[in-house]
């Protein structure tokens, strides 16, 4: 994952214009736009967020104003619009997941992170948010982190310090070059 500011200039790689233009090629003729919501979502897996300026490339790309670009990035929760952490924990705070606890657990994230929702940690590893269902209204509370999505359900304090824990221990033994 390249890591990019606000005022970074954005130069899509060949590898990923490539990627671009196979799933605009599933389109007819002039829809292009069509593309938008699949190339948003690689734009993310590059930089890890969507800044102005991507999404402004990515206007250009789909010859699309850029406004229609920000529009659809600013309607989905899935975009993020600024830097977060390598790992987002996305925790369900919908109904059942509510009455079961996911206040509960969204706190206890805030104070073993100690960052507030929505804000990155020192080491740049975790942000957190609530968002809307998870469609896991079996095993709530349920949180899931991305890009795999992968979901962690039937949570407790002790099952969410288990992970953090093990997602800290994971990235020490793996040294990230940049």
């Amino acid at each position: 994952m390249l890591k990019i500011s606000e005022t970074d200039e954005i130069v899509f790689a060949p590898e990923l214009i490539t990627k671009f233009n196979e799933i605009v090629s599933r389109y007819p003729e002039g829809k292009q736009k069509s593309a938008l919501l699949p190339i948003l979502h690689l734009v993310q897996a590059e930089y890890g967020w969507v800044s102005t300026a991507a999404m402004d490339k990515v206007a250009e790309y789909l010859h699309l104003k850029p406004i229609e670009v920000y529009e659809v990035a600013t309607f989905y929760t899935m975009f993020f619009l600024k830097p977060l952490g390598k790992y987002v924990l996305e925790v369900c705070r919908t109904g059942p997941c509510h009455i079961v606890g996911a206040e509960k657990i969204m706190k206890h994230i805030e104070q073993k992170l100690g960052v507030r929702e929505g804000e990155v940690t020192a080491d740049g590893l975790f942000s957190w948010r609530g968002v809307e269902c998870l469609a896991a209204c079996g095993m709530a509370p349920v949180l899931q982190i991305g890009p795999e999505y992968t979901y962690y359900e039937n949570l407790t304090e002790a099952k969410v310090d288990e992970l953090i824990d093990s997602l800290r221990l994971t990235t020490a033994e793996k040294p990230q070059i940049n």
